[in-house]
């Protein structure tokens, strides 16, 4: 009977193996060589094959089943269910099967057959778009060959709904289908067929347990988690208006019940809620940061103890979800005692003012540690360590004693030694060379360690333009051991060239085009070195610019300008030269030899019978050249720059814009700048900090010492030798309002002036104002343009300038002397990719200009408002597009500006 029973136990036990055995008896006249189940005997192999594998190498088959020839196993026994178990395992067979093909003299030769798994051919999908379709490519993982199991299978399965389930699509449905693949063997396509069904939006989300804080109050501390719009309230209120009855309306007067401010806010909750720009869909998460920031927000008001007890959610209808929450506020909490331990370097007191926590105010441990750790808004203990050197400073706070409602914690400082920086290391700068970088370091070898230090330098290496600033790695390496720390810096090259390419139709001028080019770091002496080439020198950090802009035949401009960041390569002075050429065309009314007007038999003035016929002129050629270099006083952030300008105004019947028609002005200029640029730390989009500068230009005082007769002296005798003196101060201030929401602050201010009351103030380097600030159709040469969006291109000018024929006066000349303007630009990024920089805005600005000092009037100020778009690609540089309304009428006109775009291309300064 035992032997009975343990046969049948040994039957069943290789019946429920994946695979079967069969023993085939070839020789069934020798009972000396017949199988017994009931009692195991040792054979010995003679010979292994493989059959039904196609792809499979037949001996790596036999070596993974753990077969071998010469082996010798018993049967019944573990040998056979192993080596089945370890062919199975592999997941590249449907089906394994060991066959017994002869036995003789105890030697038995074994037939391994199996049936392949189908290999993946393709994936097509049903029911997603493109982008969706390379989205889960990404999280399947599946590629072409791969053996398929029903594991593999349902894997996909799930992650495909997992995919659409995490977007808000709770009630995705998918089906992975099989098809056989008639062009491959053993193989099958995928038909993933998704149906995403709507998102499913949340419809209410209710609180319990919140006794100190309104359930309105915690769902603001959900950020993505929001209920869908609501105008229920005027459908409901007409409802019960429509079944009022006599019965009602007598039981309502007689009613002395109240509505609580508890039950009006539920009505209102309950039937009213406009929040269109909060997207009410539901994604888990989200939904789980959500309940994170739920409880810091507890925690923030001294609810140290406070939990979410239990979270529901659960279907409110076929498209929405209704969530539930329990919380347990617990007690509030207050410190008591701050305590001090470890400090040697800085005193309590010290410590204590820049932590800003007194005693009785409410328990915020999360507050404790950015006041130890970071505070982004102003200082913390832990810098004052590490700009100190104390690099291996650590401090932990730890609740000593509660008592009632009050804590006590101790601050354990561990101060350690200071780090000395030993190495500077600098990683990933394929195309710029190390002294590029290393001159815009400011942890150098020897000094002390600082926080500070580190962090600025990652602003200046950003400002660079030639690296990702999101990718500016940098990382301290310390050495315990001997007190030092060596500091890595990684980089990650962008392209920072960019090339300017715009045309379009100028209207009474034709075409309008501009090209532009733009090496932002390039190598003046690696001309000679084709390998440097990229598609030119580049390495060492050097500007070249080149600039065409041609309006037809009435306007040509060209520009040439080379920038050394770093002349003699030990200090940042910053070397200039810029050469330009501008021509200006103009179609004038003809005029007799006394320079009069020529006018027809009707009275009107002549003109040139063709458009293209220009008859009057103004060609300009100017050199600059300038210093500059970064101040240490009062603070590295300042930048002073000098220069020479040199610019010679050649005008040929060019009309009476500057006061004289036809004659040659010279116009040479110093200038000095100084300003101070924080603002950071995207040069594209910055959000703290500010940029200020004041600018004064001085030409020659000529007038005090030439014998010019300026009261008789025709305007080109007087304008031949330019000069004035100019002042300008712009300043932009950022304010960060919350999160990427920046505020831009902006305040201008310009005025020029004249050395004696006899030569006055000349028509050169003026003020016009209006439009983008870039000049718009009209070009204009020998003018300062000041934009003010709301207006067209150079219509913001002073009302008393004419146009008249004659001798003009200082006061009659086209352009301002003075000039205001201020702006509020409220900034949000859509994408702070550097690859492309996108923000949209909205602003306000006011502005105006005036001919003379006397009639400047800081209140009268023509004003618009508006919005727009600002992409920064760094190919292109910065493209704008606005739209505003300006408020005012034109100088001389009777209607409003009304709506207008502008479109802009590279940065506009003022």
């Amino acid at each position: 009977m035992k032997k009975i029973v343990l046969g049948i136990i040994c039957i069943c036990t290789y019946n429920l193996l994946p695979g079967q055995i069969r023993y085939n008896n070839f020789n069934k006249n020798r009972s000396n060589d017949q199988i017994s189940y009931a009692v195991p005997k040792q054979y010995e192999i003679a010979d292994i094959e493989v059959s039904g594998a196609e792809y499979l190498d037949h001996n790596a088959l036999i070596s993974l089943s753990g077969l071998k020839v010469g082996d010798k196993i018993k049967i019944p026994g573990d040998n056979i269910s192993g080596a089945i178990k370890k062919l199975w395992g592999q997941g590249l067979m449907g089906n394994v099967s060991i066959y017994s093909t002869k036995i003789e003299n105890g030697k038995i030769s074994l037939r391994i057959e199996l049936t392949e798994r189908p290999r993946l051919s393709k994936i097509t999908y049903k029911g997603v778009n493109k982008t969706q379709e390379g989205e889960l490519d990404d999280d399947i993982k599946l590629i072409k060959g791969r053996v398929l199991t029903d594991a593999i299978l349902k894997n996909t399965e799930l992650t495909v709904k997992k995919h659409f389930v995490e977007k808000g699509f709770l009630n995705t449905e998918v089906k992975v289908t099989r098809i056989k693949d008639t062009l491959a063997f053993n193989s099958v396509q995928l038909l993933i067929d998704v149906d995403k069904k709507s998102k499913v939006k949340i419809n209410k989300i209710y609180f319990a347990g919140n006794e100190n804080f309104s359930e309105a109050k915690l769902k603001k501390k959900l950020k993505s988690t929001k209920e869908h719009p609501r105008l229920s309230i005027f459908k409901t209120l007409f409802r019960e208006l429509f079944s009022l009855n006599k019965a009602k309306i007598k039981s309502l007067a007689d009613s002395s019940v109240a509505v609580s401010n508890n039950e009006l806010k539920g009505f209102l909750n309950d039937n009213f809620k406009l929040n269109f720009f909060n997207g009410s869909k539901f994604i888990k998460s989200d939904y789980e940061d959500d309940k994170k920031a739920l409880i810091e927000f507890y925690n923030s008001k001294g609810y140290r103890n406070a939990k979410i007890v239990s979270d529901s959610v659960y279907a409110h209808d076929g498209k929405t979800i209704d969530i539930r929450f329990k919380v347990d506020e617990g007690r509030k909490y207050y410190f008591r005692d701050i305590i001090w331990s470890g400090n040697y370097v800085y005193e309590d007191d010290v410590l204590k003012r820049i932590l800003g926590i007194s005693k009785g105010d409410v328990y915020d441990l999360e507050l404790v540690n950015k006041r130890l750790n970071y505070n982004p808004t102003g200082a913390d203990v832990s810098s004052l360590y590490l700009d100190n050197g104390y690099l291996f400073f650590t401090v932990n706070p730890v609740e000593v004693r509660i008592e009632d409602d009050s804590i006590d914690v101790e601050m354990r400082i561990h101060e350690g030694t200071q780090a000395t920086i030993n190495k500077v290391i600098v990683k990933g700068n394929d195309r710029t060379n190390d002294h590029v970088i290393l001159r815009e370091i400011r942890t150098l070898p020897g000094q002390k360690f600082s926080r500070e230090q580190l962090i600025r330098t990652n602003r200046e290496i950003a400002q660079l333009g030639y690296f990702d600033p999101e990718q500016i790695g940098m990382q301290p390496i310390p050495n315990p051991a001997d007190g030092t720390v060596d500091i890595e810096y990684s980089v990650v090259e962008r392209p920072s060239d960019q090339i300017e390419l715009s045309g379009g139709w100028g209207g009474f001028y034709g075409f309008v085009g501009t090209l532009g080019l733009v090496f932002n770091n390039f190598s003046i002496k690696n001309i000679t070195d084709r390998s440097k080439w990229h598609p030119l020198p580049v390495g060492d950090g050097q500007k070249l610019a080149l600039r065409v802009q041609a309006n037809g035949r009435a306007f040509q401009n060209y520009s040439f300008t080379f920038t050394e960041p770093w002349l003699g390569g030990k200090k940042p002075n910053a070397f200039t030269v810029n050469l330009t050429r501008s021509i200006q065309r103009i179609r004038t009314f003809e005029t007799d030899e006394n320079g009069q007007p020529i006018r027809d038999v009707n009275g009107q003035l002549v003109f040139p019978r063709s458009l293209n016929d220009f008859n009057g002129s103004l060609k300009l050629s100017g050199i600059s050249v300038s210093l500059g270099r970064r101040l240490r006083w009062p603070d590295d952030f300042f930048f002073i720059s000098n220069s020479i300008n040199y610019f010679i105004y050649n005008l040929d019947n060019f009309g009476t814009s500057l006061g004289f028609s036809t004659g040659i002005s010279n116009n040479l200029t110093f200038n000095t700048t100084i300003s101070r640029n924080s603002a950071g730390p995207s040069t594209m989009y910055p959000t703290t900090g500010s940029s200020v500068s004041l600018s004064m230009s001085l030409t020659p005082p000529y007038s005090l010492f030439n014998d010019i007769d300026y009261e008789n002296a025709d305007n080109a005798t007087r304008y031949n030798l330019v000069e004035f003196h100019k002042w300008l101060f712009d300043a932009k201030f950022y304010t960060q309002i919350i999160g990427n929401l920046v505020l831009e602050s902006r305040a201008h201010l310009g005025f020029i002036g004249s050395y004696t009351r006899k030569a006055g103030i000349g028509p050169f380097e003026r003020f016009v104002m209006g439009g983008s600030g870039l000049g718009g159709q009209n070009f204009l040469i020998g003018n300062d343009i000041i934009g003010l969006r709301g207006y067209e291109d150079n219509t913001v000018t002073p009302p008393n300038y004419t146009t008249g024929t004659g001798n003009l006066g200082p006061d009659q000349i086209r352009g301002g002397v003075v000039y205001n303007k201020f702006v509020f630009e409220l900034r949000y990024p859509v994408s702070l990719n550097p690859s492309a920089t996108i923000y949209v805005l909205g602003f306000g600005e006011a502005g105006n200009n005036w001919a003379e000092y006397r009639d400047f009037n800081i209140n009268n100020l023509y004003k618009s408002a508006g919005f727009g778009a600002r992409i920064f690609m760094p190919a292109f540089g910065l493209i704008g597009i606005d739209w505003a309304y300006g408020f005012d009428t034109l100088p001389g006109t009777s209607t409003k500006s009304g709506a207008q775009f502008h479109f802009t291309i590279g940065q506009q300064l003022r």
